[in-house]
């Protein structure tokens, strides 16, 4: 890569963040700055809260949905590794089975600490 190369991209950036500072600084100037009571208000579904707002989830409920991600971007990479499988040969069948290998043990991980029981 040339040094020239590196002023165009410097360029995109410095171009890039200013258009967004710009945009926020005029957004910000031309904004109504008298809010009324119903827009000072929490939004919650429409709905006044009963009891504190703040409460803490279990943390059980992120990883749940992490794992359940993971394990959706694994489908992903498997449906285009199934449709070129007979042009790639035996080298991406161990690749992938490598790949399997790992997302099996973060399961069976996973189901040995608990995460998997929903309650």
């Amino acid at each position: 890569m040339h040094l020239e190369q590196y002023g165009t991209v410097g360029i995109f950036l410095v171009v890039a963040v200013g258009f967004v500072l710009v945009t926020f600084a005029i957004s910000r100037i031309f904004r109504p700055q008298r809010p009324t009571e119903a827009q000072l208000q929490p939004y919650e579904c429409g709905e006044p809260t009963i009891g504190p707002s703040w409460i803490q989830y279990n943390v059980r409920y992120y990883v749940f949905a992490l794992l359940f991600v993971i394990f959706d971007v694994e489908v992903a990479f498997l449906i285009p590794w199934a449709l070129v499988f007979k042009q790639l040969g035996l080298f991406a069948l161990v690749e992938m089975l490598v790949f399997l290998f790992i997302l099996i043990f973060g399961l069976f991980y996973a189901w040995k600490k608990g995460v998997l029981k929903w309650v």
